[in-house]
């Protein structure tokens, strides 16, 4: 990138500053809203601006749908409206690309707005599986409270009302949303199915069927909870013990899948003319095909070995 283009660039960003600047300086005139210590304070230029692009981009996302985009989020744990959340990684596809335009060139820079939502993807699924993965690991402790406050004298719903107030996040989190869906005249067994879906929990959805059929043949609900935590806590102990005897060979998975890249971008900083003769003719293509489709197939065949099933 030459360095006219470098200086264009950065006095167009300077004179965006600029004006951003002039902006937000404040008047010396005093606003009448300061009288009453009641109002709130006063909205500034830039937050009007990007409310009114949030509230765009909330529109634009009602025509096309925003149910993926909520349910996304809702999983992950996210509190954050879809148009919220939308601005954010469009922000983030701006400066990515301009990071990647100052920095290199233009296909740089595209490369750079195609990872952000790639990438936000990822941290949207690593939160929601550490969600479950917590929610899981709390399941056995919020059922002994559950089953202690039915012996307590309690009904179902104000167990899981005292869930939602002592119990940890996420469980605290989700029992609060039953609690409150059956309040407002949702069938409570239709909700506790839903968190076990959104939670992705199949012990969960055990102790919802264990509750449904509890609620029509009556009994001690305390004592089937009981029996269903028993049975769960050994599940949990086989589960830890599985995870620890697969662990080294999740990372003999991961330092493999991580060598040719690491590798490959060693040699391609340090000595580009080496690596590069690959791309002069249709034979060097064809070796790179070759070892693309190995290698993920290779990764496809360790991954299926190192997932256990129980």
């Amino acid at each position: 990138m030459s360095g006219a283009a470098i200086t264009g660039i950065a006095a167009i960003v300077l004179a965006i500053a600029l004006f951003v600047a002039a902006l937000m300086l404040p008047s010396n005139k005093v606003p009448l809203q300061r009288l009453n210590p009641d109002a709130p304070p006063p909205e500034g230029a830039l937050t009007r601006a990007a409310g009114a692009v949030t509230d765009a981009v909330g529109k634009g996302l009602e025509r096309r749908g925003t149910f993926d985009i909520v349910r996304a989020l809702d999983e992950a744990g996210v509190k954050q409206r879809p148009q919220d959340f939308t601005f954010l990684v469009l922000v983030g596809c701006l400066v990515a690309g301009a990071v990647g335009l100052v920095l290199a060139s233009w296909w740089v820079g595209v490369v750079f707005i195609l990872l952000v939502p790639v990438v936000t993807v990822l941290v949207l699924n690593t939160l929601t599986t550490r969600r479950r993965q917590a929610f899981q690991d709390q399941l056995d402790d919020t059922l002994q409270l559950m089953a202690s406050s039915l012996r307590a004298g309690h009904s179902l719903p104000q167990s899981l009302d005292a869930i939602s107030k002592e119990g940890e996040e996420p469980t605290s989190e989700e029992f609060a949303r039953v609690t409150n869906e059956s309040r407002v005249g949702r069938d409570l067994g239709v909700t506790l199915a839903e968190t076990a879906q959104r939670m992705n929990s199949q012990d969960f959805l055990w102790v919802t069927q264990a509750i449904a059929i509890n609620r029509q043949a009556g009994g001690n609900l305390a004592e089937v909870l009981d029996g269903v935590a028993h049975t769960i806590r050994e599940r949990n102990q086989i589960r830890r013990q599985v995870k620890a005897l697969s662990a080294e060979g999740k990372l003999s998975a991961i330092i493999l899948m991580l060598l040719p890249v690491l590798v490959g971008g060693f040699v391609f900083l340090t000595n580009p003319t080496y690596i590069m003769k690959l791309t002069d003719n249709i034979i060097g293509w064809a070796m790179l095909g070759f070892a693309g489709i190995l290698y993920l197939v290779g990764g496809l065949w360790m991954r299926k070995v190192i997932q256990v099933q129980f």
